[in-house]
């Protein structure tokens, strides 16, 4: 163990308490002692002589560049206090990117003491790094000893809170924003195959418990390989916009449109009986052919066709059986010669 003060000073560190060695008197004047102290935040304002003796039996710590001085899992006792050198903090791992630097003055495993809990994150050196290591037993102490040292650590405390708390709605809103985009296909706008997998069977139970009809459409543009083939994948990537940009504006708000993957689309029309998405599906069909071969606002300026399977909901049906007779009506449309409309 180094004492107080040499373990602020390192070329006093030969210089120890006890009965047969004393410690100059300049090293320990009042000043030196105070101008000591107030470069760490834990100390700011803290009268050294209320302190010094609780001080002298801490520890000095050293850690090596990329060495690991505190981790999820491994309990801890200390307050560390960094005279020198830097700190990283990462979460998750330890090869996970910087959260934070913890500079000198500053402190790190107090929230593992207060919440008597292990550390929630992995601490290591960014340097050779030197640390004054407070024990738990002997801060409560010099929570007792100092009400100037009380109070830093109460602000302390709230510091942390609040930057945990900024870190989690940070973190709760790049979440959303992910799950946002997990469920949004990035080139059409549209929801995608996840999000129909979760919303579609919900709206068709909802249909069920009211005893409302639910009819499904499936849409797949007609040759799409030999046009992407001939125009390059740019055109056929507009071309896939396009036709999602017809698609929107042809359904109701509440009816549910997604891209069901590659060239395909699915719709499902809640309240709507196979006779009338029949009727709906042949007019989505007509404004297709004729918008995305249009001059003026058109993505593009070659026709696009489309073939669209119809089935409603049957009795005791389910989301994978409607599908299914969705996709194989989709599948007659196209044997009958594709730009058609089957049920």
């Amino acid at each position: 163990m180094v004492p107080w003060p040499s373990i602020f000073c390192p070329k006093l560190q030969k210089y120890r308490i006890g009965k047969d060695v004393s410690v100059p008197s300049l090293a320990i004047n009042s000043d030196y002692k105070r101008s000591l102290l107030s470069g760490l935040e834990l100390f700011h304002g803290v009268n050294p002589d209320h302190v010094q003796g609780l001080l002298q039996r801490c520890e000095r710590r050293d850690v090596a560049a990329g060495e690991l001085l505190l981790s999820p899992g491994v309990k801890n006792e200390y307050v560390f206090l960094l005279l020198s050198g830097r700190l990283n903090v990462h979460v998750g791992s330890p090869d996970a990117p910087i959260l934070v630097t913890i500079d000198v003055g500053a402190c790190v495993g107090e929230m593992s003491i207060i919440e008597d809990r292990d550390p929630s994150a992995y601490v290591l050196a960014a340097e050779p790094t030197h640390l004054l290591a407070i024990h738990q037993t002997i801060l409560w102490e010099m929570v007792n000893a100092s009400h100037e040292f009380s109070k830093n650590l109460l602000v302390l405390l709230s510091e942390r809170v609040r930057s945990h708390n900024n870190f989690i709605a940070e973190s709760f809103g790049d979440l959303r924003k992910f799950e946002r985009h997990a469920r949004t296909d990035a080139l059409t706008g549209l929801s995608n195959r996840h999000a129909m997998e979760e919303a579609f069977p919900r709206e068709i139970a909802r249909c069920v418990q009211s005893e409302s009809p639910v009819s499904m459409i499936m849409i797949d543009v007609d040759q799409f390989k030999s046009f992407n083939d001939r125009f390059g994948h740019v055109a056929g990537d507009r071309a896939l916009s396009a036709v999602a940009h017809v698609l929107q504006k042809q359904f109701r708000p509440r009816d549910l449109l997604v891209r069901y993957g590659g060239d395909e689309f699915s719709v499902l029309l809640p309240g709507v009986k196979v006779k009338e998405a029949m009727v709906i599906a042949d007019r989505v069909r007509s404004a297709v052919s004729g918008t995305t071969g249009a001059i003026g606002d058109s993505l593009i300026q070659v026709p696009v066709k489309i073939s669209l399977g119809v089935a409603e909901l049957e009795e005791n049906g389910t989301f994978e059986s409607l599908l299914r007779a969705a996709d194989d009506a989709m599948y007659r449309a196209k044997n009958a010669g594709r730009d058609a409309v089957s049920s």
